[in-house]
């Protein structure tokens, strides 16, 4: 089987280059002109995927091949941009920044496993041919990988663009499609995470609406076309995945609660429960009165401690999901959502209720406790996966544990490598419930979605 679709990757040389902006202006301009587009997230990040999914207008598809196998990122791809016309992926970090010093599962080894002309962000604040000298290191790096052209940003003026221009033409070989001036007053606000997520920007339209104008005033479209256009082949000696198809008889309802507190939610992963005979009921913790009849639960990461009050306020609401979890539903609950489980969360000298499925007391501090990829071991039991089962995922949490009674709380997990809920234990379990700090990937851990439904349904049958 093979592939053959307009398609580009856009890294940088390090995070903070301005590749998502420069990614939303190319999805912007190219759909603006027409095309369909797939657009895709190096990596295991949830708000640059979000933005990029309002920039194309369907769901951000993940790509990481340290949560799940090359052959499976191949088969997604390939899956996912059937009937498009065309494909863009936004790395992450620095183009060569992996798990080692071998720059194992980066921007780079991604554009190569999937043959992607890549095309480079580059931050040219105070520099100019030393520009050159960063982008002809990147192409002696590895001579394998594809750089067809560059992005300049944070360009100061004529003068400076044209001497940048001038430098990478003779010594690089590769054309400059883009030459981004410093923008003042960027309608893409930050916090500790990265962008604010779209959920909570009050002015997403606006904020596209200035990437397209990045897109059509800045970058030559056309040229990038091209140079996706020109994308090699893709092959594949099978794709037994298939086109996604969901399951025409739902099993059983599985809650997922999606506000602008629980936001982080990879698609694939809804996609599967759906497969697997799941019916999808969402959820708002914020506003709804009670927790509706499901046959599970899913609670996904997000920002509770932005919205601390309201899930506080809602106290019906936690009292019904405190009586569904004594009368046995399944729950899952991840990072943000592990936070809702618990006692309450400490936030600015503040105590705030929470649903008090667990006696443990968060606390948001002002630096991050997890940062990063995770491997986690299996060794007590639980809901949802066996003895001895491994689990790759990641976690990225401000939060800590402020207070528990580790000897009175069940945990799942022994992490092997991140942070967990302490630096040795991750997993907090209670009747059917998991709640743990690390996110997973369904398409890398197969065995979670199957798990759900099957709790959901011995909940339902019972």
């Amino acid at each position: 089987m093979q592939l053959n679709i307009p398609r580009i990757a856009i890294g940088a040389l390090r995070g903070g280059s301005g590749k998502t902006i420069a990614s939303i202006a190319v999805i912007c301009g190219w759909k603006k002109k027409g095309f369909s587009l797939t657009a895709f997230k190096k990596g295991p990040d949830f708000i640059d995927s979000a933005w990029l999914k309002e920039a194309s207008g369907q769901p951000c598809y993940n790509l990481d091949t340290f949560l799940m196998a090359e052959k499976t990122v191949v088969q997604s791809f390939i899956r996912r941009t059937r009937g498009e016309t065309g494909a863009v992926v936004e790395g992450n970090r620095g183009l060569y920044d992996g798990v080692d010093e071998k720059g194992s599962h980066s921007t780079a080894s991604l554009a190569k496993l999937l043959k992607i002309p890549l095309i480079l962000v580059i931050d040219c604040t105070k520099a100019t041919r030393t520009i050159a000298a960063l982008v002809l290191g990147c192409q002696k790096m590895d001579p394998q990988l594809k750089i067809k052209g560059l992005i300049l940003n944070q360009i100061a003026g004529n003068r400076h663009a044209s001497i940048i221009r001038s430098s990478i033409e003779q010594d690089c070989r590769i054309p400059v499609l883009g030459e981004i001036p410093k923008l003042k007053d960027l309608p893409f606000p930050e916090r500790h995470l990265g962008l604010v997520p779209p959920p909570e920007h009050h002015k997403r339209e606006a904020a596209l609406k200035f990437c397209t104008e990045i897109g059509e005033k800045y970058l030559d479209l056309d040229c990038l076309w091209g140079v996706a256009s020109k994308a090699p082949h893709l092959k594949i000696s099978s794709c037994n995945e298939g086109a996604y198809k969901k399951n025409p008889t739902s099993l059983v309802r599985i809650g997922v609660i999606k506000d602008s507190a629980f936001q982080f939610y990879y698609p694939e992963n809804l996609e599967e429960l759906e497969r697997r005979g799941g019916e999808i009921i969402e959820i708002n913790a914020l506003q709804d009165k009670s927790l509706p009849s499901v046959d599970g639960l899913y609670i996904g990461g997000g920002f509770p401690e932005m919205n601390i009050e309201g899930l506080a306020a809602n106290r019906n609401f936690r009292r019904s999901l405190q009586q569904a979890v004594e009368d046995g539903l399944p729950v899952y609950a991840e990072c943000g959502g592990a936070m809702y489980l618990g006692k309450s969360v400490h936030v600015q000298n503040k105590f705030f209720p929470m649903a008090g499925i667990f006696p443990v007391v968060f606390n948001v501090d002002e630096k991050p406790w997890g940062h990063g990829y995770t491997i986690l071991k299996t060794d007590a039991p639980n809901p949802f996966f066996k003895f001895g089962s491994v689990i790759r995922g990641h976690e990225f949490h401000y939060s800590k544990v402020e207070e528990w009674k580790e000897d009175q709380i069940s945990l799942a997990f022994k992490v092997e490598r991140g942070f967990g809920f302490n630096g040795k234990k991750d997993g907090l379990c209670y009747k059917n419930v998991l709640s743990t700090y690390t996110h997973i990937h369904a398409l890398g851990e197969r065995r979670w979605a199957s798990a759900l439904i099957r709790k959901a349904e011995s909940y339902k049958n019972n």
